[in-house]
């Protein structure tokens, strides 16, 4: 009995997943990918960011030390008062980890039996993918089932044009060898605020400027105005209601003009523009594939395009840009094609985080869809400053936050905000994932002292007699 062919176009989360499944259900799978295993999400973003972040991290642990009784001397016994970071090797770190993770990717789709192509790959007619080769070369692959998953890149702008040296977008940042004496970020969504709270913690003077009046403006408000007052309070500069206009260089100084007339100078330039989807010369018209205005793949909650036998998963979609909804979308896709157990993609069952200082993680139903009457939800926030562990760790900002359905008690949606808290959301989303109520998670043991606690507690607060 022949097999069914899966050709995937793209090498990302949602390509590499999808191959995985799909060759575990017994189909003949082939990757065609153009820059790379692990795609954007291994290679120049969320790997690359978190690595970075993380020594970020450890330069905030040990600036904060002294109150927890830690002194540093320098060898000559006096007292050491000053950390600093070198980013040269911090840089050298961050891509290498990036390519050792590409690698073990790779490996595991060779023990697989998958077969990874090195190419452009686009739509030809009647179910073909058509490959443009490194040696200037075609393969043509005739496919029963075709996954779009080729991501999305950085948004510049005509009056922002990045050079790689002093304006950069944030797939550049690795190439910087020396500090910057004075960064300013444009952009205060996620990877905006994540650039921010890192570049601050290595010591370095930065200026965040933001189009809107908080940052993190799609995130939980109350979190939000907690990551600003933190930020603000360890010396970031936030520039709120800023909208950027253009970024010039001039030999060492980068100047950010702002629509209304304001400048801002600084020694380098983050852009955090958002994204645009690589869907450009992918055949789609031809195959009959339907984009947004936006250029993203229209999609259905089992991945289908509007193309019959062609799939689409992660941020070409613009569902919702995370490695992890895109490697779902990636799974659904394949479960759906070859007929195991599938169940549509639910968005709001996804858990998430900003990997900023302090963390935000968020599942399920929001604040701002209560207060708008999308959802009737009854709400608790207990701060972490109360937590045991939390004062043994010196943590002072920060809290959990429920949502829960009055009556039944279940639980909704969740905010954690605090250290580590991409750690700490996974018993409420699995709350939110399983329909618990607020008491099924009350009951449930937590260590002392822990920071989960705080998740208990909250849930304990929630009950009715």
């Amino acid at each position: 009995m022949a097999r069914d062919r899966v050709v995937i176009i793209g090498g990302g989360p949602g390509g590499y997943e999808a191959a995985h499944v799909a060759a575990q259900l017994g189909a003949e799978v082939t990757v065609v990918d153009t820059d790379g295993i692990g795609g954007s999400a291994v290679l120049t973003d969320c790997v690359p960011s978190k690595t970075l972040i993380a020594t970020a991290e450890l330069m905030t642990e040990v600036s904060d030390s002294a109150e927890l009784g830690i002194d540093f001397t320098d060898h000559q016994g006096d007292a050491a008062t000053t950390l600093r970071v070198d980013l040269g090797r911090v840089n050298a770190r961050v891509k290498q980890l990036a390519a050792d993770q590409s690698a073990d990717i790779a490996a595991r789709l060779q023990r697989d039996g998958v077969r990874v192509l090195r190419g452009r790959g686009r739509l030809g007619g009647d179910m073909t993918v058509v490959a443009s080769l490194p040696d200037g070369g075609e393969e043509t692959l005739q496919a029963d089932a075709i996954l779009l998953a080729t991501g999305a890149a950085p948004r510049v702008l005509d009056s922002a044009v990045p050079d790689g040296e002093r304006i950069l977008t944030w797939e550049q940042v690795y190439d910087l060898t020396e500090v910057p004496e004075r960064l300013i970020v444009v952009g205060s969504g996620v990877t905006g605020a994540e650039f921010a709270s890192a570049y601050l913690a290595l010591g370095i003077d930065v200026t965040l400027v933001s189009s809107r009046d908080r940052v993190l403006p799609g995130e939980d408000a109350d979190a939000s105005a907690v990551l600003e007052e933190v930020a603000t309070r360890k010396g970031m500069h936030v520039m709120g209601n800023s909208r950027m206009q253009s970024v010039i260089r001039a030999g060492d100084t980068v100047t950010v003009t702002l629509t209304d007339g304001r400048t801002v100078e600084g020694t380098h330039c983050i852009l955090a523009l958002g994204s645009v989807p690589n869907t450009a010369d992918l055949g789609l018209d031809k195959a009959g594939v339907e984009t947004d205005d936006g250029g993203f793949v229209r999609v259905d909650r089992v991945s289908r395009t509007s193309a019959r036998g062609v799939y689409a998963a992660g941020d070409c979609t613009g569902v919702l840009m995370l490695a992890s909804v895109a490697a779902m979308q990636g799974r659904i896709a394949m479960w759906h094609f070859l007929g195991d157990a599938v169940a549509p993609l639910d968005l709001k069952k996804v858990s998430s985080n900003v990997f900023t200082a302090p963390e935000i993680a968020t599942v399920g139903w929001s604040q701002q869809a209560v207060d708008a009457g999308e959802i009737v939800a009854e709400v608790v926030t207990l701060p972490l400053a109360g937590n045991a562990r939390a004062k043994m760790q010196g943590v002072r900002d920060g809290f959990v936050k429920l949502f829960i359905r009055p009556g039944t008690g279940i639980v909704v949606g969740g905010v954690v905000v605090g250290p580590r808290a991409s750690e700490l959301i996974h018993p409420v989303s699995i709350a939110v994932a399983e329909s618990l109520t607020a008491d099924q998670l009350a009951q449930a043991f937590t260590v002392y002292p822990s920071m989960s606690g705080s998740i208990a507690e909250a849930a304990r607060r929630l009950h009715r007699v």
